[in-house]
């Protein structure tokens, strides 16, 4: 991977306490406007590599921490097996993004996000459809355990 894994600061940028202190429904408002630029700006129908290189591109140029393709382990019983998985993008080490580019996004993509989630203990997700004519009906919003005063979009 010829980029690295979060955005670098400079000493003339520094980051914005703003981003720091941003809960997962704001981090997910940021990824979901992200989302519509990049949906505008490229369409339906690339390869997910490409939009995920574009909507990483787009939330760092926000400011945000974005890992891309980061390994997150299994623990089965006593044993961590290290071909779990890799998310495809992590906000701000909050929320998992998976991004997809097909004709219709089916039940399992949404139960393996969701699994995703447990296994990385993170509480929000969000399932990104970029084969669609509108970019809002691509988009669902998996939940963990997250509180119910933040639970509402």
């Amino acid at each position: 991977m010829s980029r690295a894994n979060h955005v670098a600061l400079s000493p003339t940028r520094p980051r914005d306490l703003y981003w720091v202190a941003m809960d997962e429904n704001q981090i997910a408002g940021q990824i979901v406007d992200a989302a519509l630029q990049v949906h505008r700006v490229l369409g339906p129908g690339l390869l997910e590599s490409v939009y995920q290189a574009a909507l990483a591109y787009e939330l760092e140029k926000r400011g945000l921490r974005v890992a891309r393709q980061q390994a997150i382990p299994v623990v089965y019983e006593t044993i961590r097996i290290d071909t779990g998985f890799h998310a495809d993008l992590i906000v701000e080490d909050k929320v998992i993004v998976e991004i997809k580019s097909v004709e219709t996004v089916a039940p399992v993509h949404k139960k393996q996000l969701l699994s995703y989630l447990k296994l990385a203990d993170k509480r929000l997700g969000l399932l990104i459809n970029f084969n669609v004519v509108l970019i809002k009906n691509g988009i669902t919003r998996i939940v963990n355990r997250l509180p119910e005063d933040l639970s509402v979009e």
